[in-house]
């Protein structure tokens, strides 16, 4: 579970009594800092957190001295861990620098809402917050839906206009995928200000309902995915089997036939795709086929690779010779007429068999070795060990 998750009840809570909070939000760090730009905490005043802007450190310090600090309005704070910066006053080994914006309801109200509302969609967000100056707090959004209904107008949000330049600034940031800062001009001369870029929540589909995939749909919520869990087979795929999954739901994999037929024998698979509820798979998703049941898998990957645009990751449990045959399979299915060279084509595409080399043969083990794949595919990652990659660096910044 992530940090919003837990921010959202809390916040969601707070907005319904009235109560004033504060949000804390990292917005630069300096030197080594386990929590990076764009960490965030909501703090109620009976004393309730949620979230965290370090590895635990820093957040009794920040909720004792918010509330006086923003008596007059939001400010960002400079927070030293560093040996040379006094005695370590706030516990940390890190020794750096994290500076924080601290805020309360009227200016926090809005960003929290623009985040329920992505965390919400699965769709990506564009941050821009003035950091100083007289206007401070102020924000754009880039990414929200056009559909005001969608973001509900809470009270005492701060309904003011965002300035062209922090607009732009926030439209760059979702375009380019990257947080970046710069001065943005404003009505009364020039501030700083920050574009905080979150991807959208990836979705991980996991097509098969045995044992095997418990874990998995376990440890892919632990992460804060959103997971959809799907099996011909009615008395695996249940609510009570996968508690934690967000939809759960039964193929009907013996009527994808006759909707392909009924498609017009088309390869482009949209009804097709839309029976065997894949309709929903973003491209940015993740997709792990393991009914174990050939028949399912071959006409799972069928309407997966037949998406207009297929996710970006696709797995496939057991050994590679298996899998050449699944897609034989699907290409006969789709009525590909260059069957070997779509297999071949199909086979590079896939990650089968799927998981990294980590030596598991527990189903949990397993579990982990395929997310840390998925981790790695939708990050662009290495994959290899921190040590390797930036050296006392990265093990500075995790200090």
């Amino acid at each position: 579970m992530t940090d919003l998750e837990r921010m959202l009840p809390l916040w969601c809570e707070l907005e319904t009594t009235g109560a004033n909070y504060i949000l804390a939000t990292v917005v630069a760090v300096e030197g080594s800092s386990y929590r990076k730009p764009g960490a965030r905490m909501v703090l109620a005043e009976d004393g309730r957190r949620a979230g965290t802007v370090s590895g635990g450190c820093l957040e009794a310090e920040v909720a004792r001295r918010s509330w006086w600090l923003t008596a007059k309005g939001p400010v960002v704070e400079r927070y030293s861990t560093a040996a040379d910066d006094g005695d370590r006053p706030y516990g940390s080994g890190c020794g750096g620098v994290v500076w924080l914006l601290l805020e309360r309801r009227e200016t926090a109200a809005p960003l929290l809402a623009a985040l329920e509302a992505a965390f919400t969609g699965r769709t990506p967000l564009a941050i821009a917050t003035v950091l100083d100056g007289a206007r401070i707090g102020q924000r754009a959004f880039a990414g929200l839906p056009e559909d005001p209904a969608a973001i509900p107008r809470l009270p005492n949000a701060g309904d003011q206009a965002a300035s062209p330049a922090l607009q732009r600034l926030a439209e760059r940031a979702l375009d380019g995928r990257a947080s970046m800062g710069e001065r943005v001009v404003l009505e009364g001369g020039e501030a700083s200000a920050w574009a905080d870029y979150r991807p959208a929540r990836p979705g991980l589909w996991v097509f098969g309902a045995g044992d095997d995939a418990r874990p998995l749909v376990r440890l892919a919520r632990e992460l804060g995915w959103f997971v959809a869990v799907a099996d011909g087979r009615s008395n695996l795929a249940t609510r009570d089997r996968f508690p934690t999954a967000e939809q759960v739901s039964v193929l009907a994999i013996a009527e994808l036939a006759a909707a392909k037929q009924a498609a017009g024998g088309r390869t482009g698979g949209d009804a097709w795709a839309s029976e065997a509820t894949v309709s929903g798979v973003k491209p940015t998703d993740a997709a792990a086929v393991m009914t174990h049941s050939f028949e399912q898998d071959a006409r799972i990957l069928a309407a997966l690779l037949s998406l207009a645009s297929p996710p970006a990751y696709l797995g496939v449990l057991g050994p590679r010779r298996r899998t050449r045959e699944l897609l034989a399979e699907a290409a006969r299915l789709l009525g590909a007429p260059d069957r070997l060279d779509r297999v071949e084509h199909w086979l590079d595409l896939l990650h089968a068999p799927m998981g990294l080399d980590l030596g598991a043969e527990t189903p949990a083990a397993i579990a982990l070795s395929i997310l840390a794949e998925i981790q790695q595919t939708l990050t662009a990652a290495t994959g290899l060990p921190l040590r390797a990659v930036r050296g006392d660096n990265i093990a500075a910044e995790q200090a």
